[in-house]
């Protein structure tokens, strides 16, 4: 299982980088989010057009799924016309909330037919393009948002989303390979109630009590320092699983 980094900006991108967007290979092709920049970032990693049996969303807010609808139109009128599409899965309860924001935004309902949207379980393990997947709920304000733990039967990822300190995020993370864990904030940076972030103390601490074999640190600024002794998600990374 292979995963590859192709965004990780937080909210505002980084300069010259994407939001997020994570590319998991192994039984098939899975792209874990896909914010802004993440199309043109796998456009020049793959050529013409990207290929992947599904885009998986931890939640709705753009920076996540920006560039859902610029596969859309690559897909209707561009150069990924007459290529398989892949399928696109929201947390269960926010298909209808997808496709309202769609059509808010001018794809005229043709997301669902081009794409197919669709809702995955939460609590509860399902199978995506050859990957066994659990969705577990994670605050994140108040949207709803799934942190996810995906295996092939041999190595495990855990995906944190974005998400404020939680038990969750141990149980989520228990003894898997990698941890891909959000700090978008400095340490002792008053959020405020309801949480919808960490700082790289609160996810080194969730890794801690995960027995997590690897941290990877996502979704951080570049102005904020990098902790000593963790490593930071950079573009075009490559972990090998």
């Amino acid at each position: 299982m292979r995963l590859t980094v192709i965004g990780c900006s937080p909210a505002w991108p980084n300069p010259g980088q994407a939001n997020p967007g994570y590319l998991l290979e192994g039984p098939g092709r899975v792209l874990l989010d896909c914010g802004p920049g993440v199309l043109s970032k796998l456009r020049v990693l793959e050529g013409s057009w990207p290929r992947a049996d599904a885009i998986v969303l931890s939640h709705l807010h753009l920076d996540h799924w920006g560039d859902v609808l610029g596969w859309l139109w690559g897909t209707v009128g561009g150069p990924g016309a007459g290529l398989p599409a892949p399928s696109v899965w929201v947390p269960r309860g926010q298909r209808e909330e997808c496709l309202e924001i769609a059509r808010r935004l001018g794809d005229f309902g043709m997301l669902d037919v081009t794409l197919s949207v669709n809702e995955y379980p939460i609590g509860a393990p399902f199978e995506l393009a050859g990957f066994e997947l659990l969705a577990s709920s994670v605050p994140h304000y108040s949207m709803p948002t799934c942190g996810l733990r995906i295996t092939d039967g041999r190595a495990t990822l855990a995906y944190s989303a974005d998400s404020g300190p939680s038990d969750v995020l141990v149980a989520l993370a228990r003894d898997a390979d990698l941890f891909l864990c959000e700090a978008t904030l400095a340490d002792g940076v008053d959020e405020g109630t309801p949480r919808g972030h960490l700082s790289a103390a609160e996810a080194v601490a969730a890794y801690r009590a995960s027995g997590a074999a690897r941290l990877l640190l996502t979704h951080r600024p570049v102005e904020l320092p990098r902790p000593a002794g963790v490593e930071v998600a950079t573009e075009g990374l490559t972990v090998e699983l």
